[in-house]
């Protein structure tokens, strides 16, 4: 079994995943696999700049995945509006034909996202766990 591996800070101690889907403006089909390989790049990029780690990523020709282990300070909001502007800034300006033909204006990403926190146990066991404390009489 692996083991998991927990990140210190001076006050804190971490093991923080969020899983993240971007669909393109208007869900268009534009990615190809040179603009997939590209947005790797560049996430990896933002992720580093924010202190966090993108663990994996891959993506289809509308939309990509994204596991990221970020530090608690980090807000998700903010690195979301990080790694869509950025990705959408250089993607824009590399006049890929499949992007030039399919969107119009500067907008690569819809403006909405998924994000869900990852962890290690389901849920149910943290509840189970939590509840079976004993609490000081």
């Amino acid at each position: 079994m692996k083991k998991t591996t927990v990140y210190h800070t001076r006050h804190c101690s971490y093991n923080l995943h969020v899983h993240l889907v971007f669909v393109t403006k208007y869900r268009r089909k534009v990615f190809t696999a040179q603009i997939i390989n590209e947005l790797k790049t560049i996430f990896e990029t933002v992720c580093l700049q924010f202190n966090a780690e993108l663990i994996e990523f891959d993506g289809e020709e509308e939309h990509v995945h994204l596991l990221i282990l970020y530090p608690p300070k980090l807000s998700i909001a903010n690195l979301v509006f990080k790694l869509k502007g950025t990705s959408s800034v250089i993607i824009r300006n590399r006049n890929y034909p499949s992007v030039k033909s399919q969107l119009w204006g500067k907008a690569l990403w819809s403006p909405s996202y998924f994000a869900s926190s990852r962890g290690g146990a389901p849920i149910s066991i943290i509840r189970q766990y939590i509840d079976r404390q004993k609490t000081p009489d």
